[in-house]
């Protein structure tokens, strides 16, 4: 059998232009990274799936190899790229799946844009995150705005920060979210809009989670510092009509260190229900 290859290509939505990854056909799924991440880190689950889906991946506003903007780092402003990418493929309703930041916004193009989303599977984000947890992610994002003198430098600094996440993994964020520059290395995300991104993580989104009308599975991981228990619980009240999974073992990068298992969820939740 022939290995699935990942291809690449940019999208010019008018006022930017975004990087995709895609690999596969059928039933459209929309893959969405996290803060100061990319869509490279989608690549187990594009393969595990191209038998059955046309799975893209997005670089989002400000990260990767697309555009980034000086402004325009709101829920809405990412939902909109989200919805104009689905709708390049001819406007059939896709099924979204995030992480972090990607969670939010799948539920935010869901909210505002329901003709165009069958399925979301947001992980690891809710409407009730404490507001210290949005201050150490900020944090972390400015002390993540350095140099480093080579790709080792970068994988022992990415272990250190990611205790549970696999080695390829580690291996992929440090081939792709970081360039060299006069003989250091930086990450591709922007750091003004990495600024941005996080000051726009703590709006509210509680409006847009009770307006999200198609089915639904919401993640978390069970050792995730970023949302808690409580959050989580909050967010099964508020939507008592959703699913949810709470994944053993990760914390709050579920889908790079439980790779497999996510795309046996999804297969189940977004393919196996058609």
């Amino acid at each position: 059998m022939t290995k699935a290859t990942i291809s690449t290509r940019r999208v010019n939505l008018g006022q930017l232009t975004l990087n995709l990854r895609e690999v596969g056909s059928g039933q459209l799924i929309i893959f969405l990274h996290g803060v100061t991440s990319n869509s490279a880190i989608w690549d187990p689950i594009l393969l595990n799936l191209s038998g059955r889906a046309r799975c893209v991946a997005i670089d989002q506003r400000g990260h990767g190899l697309s555009d980034k903007p000086d402004a325009g780092y709101a829920a809405g402003d990412f939902a909109e790229d989200i919805a104009k990418i689905i709708a390049s493929y001819g406007g059939e309703p896709a099924t979204v799946v995030g992480n972090s930041l990607g969670s939010r916004n799948s539920i935010a193009v869901a909210a505002l844009y329901p003709d165009l989303v069958k399925s979301i599977v947001p992980i690891d984000f809710t409407p009730f995150i404490e507001n210290e947890v949005f201050d150490a992610l900020e944090k972390r994002v400015v002390a993540g705005d350095r140099r480093f003198r080579s790709r080792e430098e970068i994988t022992e600094y990415l272990r250190d920060r990611y205790r549970l996440m696999p080695d390829t993994a580690i291996r992929t964020r440090v081939e792709s979210a970081y360039v060299e520059e006069d003989g250091l290395w930086r990450p591709r995300a922007s750091p003004s809009a990495m600024v941005q991104t996080v000051i726009g993580l703590r709006e509210e989104l509680e409006t847009s989670m009770l307006r999200v009308k198609c089915p639904a599975m919401i993640v978390r991981g069970a050792q995730s510092s970023f949302v808690s228990e409580e959050a989580f619980q909050k967010t099964r009240d508020l939507r008592p009509d959703l699913s949810t999974y709470v994944v053993q073992g990760v914390d709050h990068y579920v889908n790079e260190e439980a790779a497999d298992l996510v795309t046996r969820m999804i297969e189940a939740f977004c393919l196996d229900r058609r």
